[in-house]
């Protein structure tokens, strides 16, 4: 069982995404804006981080940003999972460190595929 952190400022997505991991068998943990994630990512060490971008005090994007030049968490796979759908938000997406990039609304199956992957 993989430990998996959800930063996402909407309780709905939250939700969704924290019963996908769960059915996975795996822990979930919840943030809701970057910077609670990077406090948590700091904290718990997870093993996955599922990222959304448009949050309030500290967006996705600078949050991972700051966890993956951490050194403490810079080997925690990050996925962002966001409305954000433009080739551009995809490619500074990945510069800031992400390992994968979701759009929403959620294909599951692309997730289920994409957390399984990052988790080996």
């Amino acid at each position: 069982m993989a430990k998996v952190l959800i930063v996402d400022d909407s309780p709905t997505q939250l939700a969704s995404l924290k019963r996908i991991v769960e059915r996975l068998g795996h822990e979930a943990i919840t943030a809701e804006d970057g910077a609670a994630g990077v406090d948590l990512a700091r904290r718990e060490r997870p093993d996955l981080i599922l990222m959304d971008v448009v949050m309030p005090n500290l967006n996705g994007f600078q949050a991972t940003r700051q966890i993956s030049r951490d050194q403490e968490t810079s080997h925690i796979p990050i996925i962002l999972v966001t409305t954000k759908d433009q080739e551009t938000d995809r490619v500074w997406g990945l510069r800031q460190g992400a390992k994968g990039y979701i759009t929403k609304p959620i294909d599951e199956k692309e997730l289920v595929k994409a957390i399984q992957q990052h988790l080996g």
